[in-house]
């Protein structure tokens, strides 16, 4: 194995790994090797442009940690998570279509019962949200375990600002037993995907902006059924249309309905205006 040049190269490298006893793996550095092969043969990139990558990528893992994936917001901002969403979230007739995880999303958030405040404090105009999680038949799914985040109404995630000290605007439920669910919030806006990194620095030599419209988060897990990821935008957001990450479908665009300061739908009262959001979620089976 010796003096290769840019066409025996890769021949090369697939002999390299025909031992491989794992067959999924070894299909996926078969076509690994030769995309990436004829990728670099077509573009044909200089020594400085490789050493810049290879720069761009160390930078990535470098500046990831618990609070901040910066390779999940890579793949989001080339649609590779979008991509890699659709192709394993067919779904049937009946059943809500999936977008991002996007890289604010906690494990084991609060445990919170219906109708409770997710907000924590935190300053905002008052969101009443109720959903009610079916299957694709319309049946209610009662004990689905919802799983709710989003930004706050300067557009940050509790992530990202620690000096809260805290959990905010996040939160887990149960579907009652008609597969209904309640909580207050607050209405979530608009917000840049962290923009000061190497993902960052790629929009920006590209010309494209970071925003992402305001939207709700959530996931959605009942036994026998795929777990739902998803969001809810809120209608008439202007980046509806130019979403950095590409995870915008119009099934998913709703109405936060204004309303007048009175009774909210859980018979609670509110001196102020405030917005309702109602949605039904439909789970898809798990195939069998």
């Amino acid at each position: 194995m010796r003096d290769f040049d840019e066409q025996t190269i890769t021949d090369a490298v697939h002999q390299s790994f025909a031992g491989t006893p794992d067959a999924r793996l070894a299909q996926i550095m078969s076509r690994l090797v030769a995309h990436m092969h004829e990728f670099i043969r077509d573009v044909a990139p200089s020594f400085e442009e490789f050493q810049a990558a290879v720069g761009f990528l160390t930078a990535t893992g470098q500046i990831s940690d618990q609070r901040r994936q910066e390779f999940i917001l890579l793949a989001d901002v080339l649609g590779v998570s979008m991509l890699i969403d659709a192709i394993n979230h067919r779904m049937p007739e009946g059943a809500t279509e999936t977008t991002v995880l996007g890289p604010f999303h906690v494990a084991d958030a609060p445990l919170c019962a219906n109708g409770a405040d997710i907000s924590a404090g935190v300053a905002g105009e008052l969101l009443f949200v109720d959903g009610c999680v079916l299957d694709p038949q319309g049946t209610p799914l009662a004990g689905a375990q919802i799983d709710v985040w989003q930004s706050d109404a300067e557009g940050f995630y509790d992530l990202q600002r620690p000096e809260q000290g805290g959990s905010a605007l996040r939160a887990r439920l149960r579907s009652d037993s008609a597969g209904r669910f309640w909580f207050r919030s607050i209405v979530p806006a608009a917000y840049p995907i962290p923009d000061d990194g190497p993902v960052g620095a790629l929009l920006h030599a590209t010309k494209r902006h970071p925003w992402r419209p305001a939207h709700v988060h959530f996931m959605i897990a009942a036994p026998d059924f795929e777990t739902l990821i998803t969001h809810v935008f809120v209608a008439g957001d202007q980046y509806l249309d130019s979403d950095a990450v590409f995870g915008v479908k119009t099934s998913l665009i709703a109405d936060f309905v204004k309303m007048p300061p009175g009774a909210l739908p859980d018979g609670s009262v509110t001196a102020q205006p405030w917005r309702h959001l109602s949605y039904q979620f439909g789970l898809k089976p798990v195939a069998v």
